[in-house]
């Protein structure tokens, strides 16, 4: 736990610092992300490091796992080769642009739903996950689906800077928010009941389960949430490789084969549907 926090105190540190720096980052727009990767053999990862099975800390050997890890790995020896290697960077919701657009990671792979919005600071690969916001409560809850909180007076839990955030304010427009920076906070309150339930990407919510037996996911999915790899704008070389990595995958079966680790035993989680 203490080198989890560390890794999302450095993450935090990286964030404040690159403030300061943006205006050294005038070089950052003309480099050719790709051309500098294939000369250096690594392509450098923001990822999620409190989000069980797509990137977490392992405790006892200090390493990220989960999903995303693995199918980043496998992207980076598809594009660079088998001596290619992944950097992995911890992000959280509200620190991965800042971190991309600072030059401080290649790219984004942590749970990031393409947006239009989002469009307009980065640009996105195709999707890689096609998630959908569902709802978490304890279990024995009067909570069954998201209406059920669209109503004065419940609490919703979320994690800043993340798309379900903003969400609730279409499907919930009479609830509260309580928004924390991160998974791990954003638990924690729930299990203080500090809200009456914790919304955010199904995928996510399923992990968050698995690890907390008294919970359970709720409501199917009221959303549409497609995972994409963000890149810096004008880094299209970049995200074509990125594209045709991924098509390699699907091909090969690798992504099946990492689904099939990461999603075949959730509880819940039809994972069939996701394969490609």
């Amino acid at each position: 736990m203490k080198k989890y926090w560390r890794l999302i105190s450095l993450s935090a540190l990286l964030f404040v610092t690159l403030l300061t720096l943006s205006a050294c980052g005038t070089s950052i727009a003309k480099k050719d992300v790709l051309t500098e990767d294939m000369h250096s053999q690594r392509i450098t990862w923001g990822v999620k490091a409190d989000t069980r099975l797509f990137g977490l800390e392992n405790i006892k050997t200090g390493k990220l796992e989960g999903f995303e890890i693995d199918l980043a790995t496998a992207l980076t020896k598809k594009i660079l080769g088998p001596q290619g290697k992944p950097i992995f960077v911890p992000v959280t919701s509200g620190t991965r642009v800042p971190l991309l657009k600072n030059g401080n990671i290649d790219a984004i792979m942590a749970t990031m739903t393409i947006t239009p919005e989002r469009a307009k600071q980065v640009d996105f690969t195709h999707s890689y996950f096609d998630a959908g916001q569902s709802l978490l409560v304890r279990k024995g809850s009067p909570i069954k689906n998201i209406s059920d909180l669209n109503r004065r007076g419940a609490v919703i839990l979320g994690v800043s800077g993340s798309n379900s955030v903003k969400n609730v304010a279409k499907f919930a427009p009479k609830a509260r928010v309580l928004q924390l920076s991160d998974y791990a906070q954003a638990m924690t309150a729930l299990k203080s009941k500090q809200g009456d339930a914790l919304t955010t990407d199904n995928g996510i919510l399923y992990g968050m389960a698995a690890e907390n037996p008294g919970y359970e996911v709720v409501g199917g999915n009221f959303t549409k949430e497609p995972y994409g790899i963000a890149v810096n704008k004008n880094q299209t070389r970049f995200r074509n490789k990125l594209n045709w990595a991924l098509k390699e995958v699907e091909k090969d079966g690798t992504y099946n084969r990492l689904l099939l680790k990461w999603f075949g035993n959730v509880k819940g989680f039809n994972y069939q549907e996701m394969k490609r």
